[in-house]
């Protein structure tokens, strides 16, 4: 339908293949059966009538992404499952001028595919409907957060390196040094033997930093000096805060790394999630008296489910070592000294295991060791997650002596000098973590009935 000069400011009637259509012209204006079918955007032109497409409209054929979809508001996400499931929706909008009315048209089409994003946590919360047509009539992927450690997922860390650079501006070009020393930091956190983080976000923040350290120093490259530098300069806030609580615990004795104690035991923990987190020294002692009133092991110290359960389970080792439920006859508690950061997880047990049964049999604990490690009902030592932040918070607090879980020990991935500060001890029972870490003067019969059960 072709519009002439004459039909400006007017009002028609137009027959076109066999339909009335009434088209009303104004200030260069064109609507057509009540509906705005052309804009010209003039001075002319009131604010309501001026229509903007939205993102699905723009989207119209192609692709529409939405990053942390299920924050969207439920109102929101339903609106979004009707326009991919009729594939048209009407624009609506509000004009600034006209106290908050609202402008709608007809329904405009708006056919694409939607990619969403999440996280796990979040997307559980999505609208059950949206969600339902998703897995529907698309695909759910969890995607992956490491890539094996090979020499081209190397270099496409390296062309990593090279694209921010070009994408910042700013920063100089980084040196061989450099990038074999972002490479390791890839390594360290991916928190897995054997592959590297793409997580790239929080790895690009620490070259922009680096980057900056070099700039301001008036180097030509960065250096892997600077990348150190980074590290010091560019902590997450989990990282801020464990070095608080370190500093904290140490001052005021909360943490001890010399002589030894009845059941006392310094466990390793972690802040934060993913790998944004940072390991921290978390003192646990016992005490056994007797009696058997409270009939279960009582924790404090701002403990998860999983954590409360790992404690509960310790009892177990301690009846087949000693062939008795120890429940009956005693009570024992357990606690996490000045834990206001809270406890998640089984990765201290074989630390909650060594304390209860040091303050059972009276039997000291070397405080220059601190350990690691989940444990099961069977004696095994399993593995846990962080290993390396928590080897790196014993280095920090004066720790001499690291156990792990043998299975964990090739993701450990520090510095040299820092690697040489340290003895790592890996183990496979808890048998083996006993007979290091305590003091066995005068006590051989117990370790005894131990290593031989």
């Amino acid at each position: 339908m072709k519009l002439s000069k004459q039909t400006i400011a007017k009002v028609e009637k137009i027959h076109y293949k066999g339909r009335l259509y009434n088209v009303t012209t104004s200030s260069g204006n064109v609507v057509v059966n009540g509906v705005l079918c052309k804009n010209s955007g003039g001075l002319g032109t009131p604010a309501h009538e001026r229509v903007v497409a939205g993102m699905i409209h723009k989207a119209h054929m192609g692709v529409l992404f939405i990053d942390e979809i299920a924050t969207l508001e439920p109102a929101t996400q339903q609106e979004l499952l009707t326009a991919l499931q009729e594939g048209k929706y009407a624009i609506t909008g509000q004009s600034e001028r006209s106290a908050g009315a609202m402008v709608r048209t007809e329904p405009v089409p708006c056919n694409f595919v939607l990619v969403a994003a999440g996280n796990v946590e979040t997307v559980s919360h999505m609208h059950p409907a949206l969600r339902s047509r998703i897995r529907g009539y698309g695909y759910e992927v969890y995607m992956k957060d490491t890539m094996p450690d090979t020499a081209e997922n190397r270099l496409k860390i390296a062309q990593f390196v090279s694209q921010e650079v070009v994408k910042d501006k700013k920063i100089p070009h980084f040196s061989n040094d450099a990038v074999q020393a972002i490479i390791i930091e890839a390594r360290k956190r991916a928190n897995r033997k054997g592959h590297l983080t793409l997580r790239l976000r929080e790895l690009g923040g620490l070259l922009r930093a680096a980057g900056d350290i070099a700039f301001e120093s008036g180097s030509a490259l960065v250096e892997a000096r600077h990348i150190l530098e980074a590290k010091k300069i560019a902590q997450t806030l989990e990282q801020q805060m464990a070095d608080k609580i370190i500093e904290h615990r140490k001052e005021y004795e909360v943490i001890v790394t010399a002589g030894k104690k009845v059941g006392r035991v310094n466990g390793l923990a972690v802040l934060g999630s993913g790998s944004a987190y940072s390991g921290i020294i978390l003192p646990i002692e016992a005490e056994v008296t007797p009696g058997g009133d409270e009939r279960e092991i009582i924790a404090t110290g701002k403990l998860g489910e999983i954590a409360k359960e790992a404690v509960k389970n310790v009892s177990a080792i301690i009846k087949k070592y000693f062939g008795e439920d120890i429940r009956k006859k005693h009570d024992l508690y357990v606690q996490f000294l000045q834990t206001y950061e809270g406890v998640e997880g089984d990765s201290a047990s074989i630390a909650v295991a060594t304390a209860i049964i040091s303050a059972l049999k009276n039997i000291p604990i070397k405080q220059e060791y601190a350990m690691t490690g989940s444990l099961s009902v069977r004696g095994d030592v399993l593995p846990v997650g962080g290993v390396s932040s928590k080897v790196e918070a014993a280095i920090e607090a004066g720790i001499k002596k690291v156990i792990v879980p043998k299975t964990n020990l090739k993701d450990i991935i520090l510095d040299d000098d820092r690697r040489s500060s340290v003895e790592i001890i890996p183990v496979e029972r808890i048998s083996e973590v006993l007979r290091e870490v305590m003091d066995w003067t005068g006590k051989h019969a117990v370790l005894k009935r131990i290593t031989t059960a």
